[in-house]
């Protein structure tokens, strides 16, 4: 499995989405927005909108989060097969 996080330090669901992660020891490679050049752009480009924090697992794309409702804890331990 590989997971790379699309994210930038001053997102709070970004924050939460990593914290998530280490608390079931799910392996990541982060990729900062604000720093690695064209990130943001190819983060619209998959998804079509300028929305962090972002999952890519094995290749999908996939948004942990529900704007203003915050991380979908339930859906993700189901999708890591984890208990939440």
């Amino acid at each position: 499995m590989e997971l790379i996080v699309y994210s930038s330090p001053w997102c709070g669901d970004c924050h939460e989405a990593k914290r998530w992660l280490g608390k079931h020891k799910i392996p990541y490679r982060e990729i900062n927005i604000e720093e690695v050049q064209g990130a943001a752009e190819e983060v619209v480009k998959n998804t079509g909108k300028r929305a962090i924090p972002q999952f890519v697992l094995d290749g999908k794309w996939i948004q942990p989060y529900v704007p203003r409702q915050g991380f979908k804890y339930q859906e993700m331990a189901q999708l890591f097969g984890v208990q939440e």
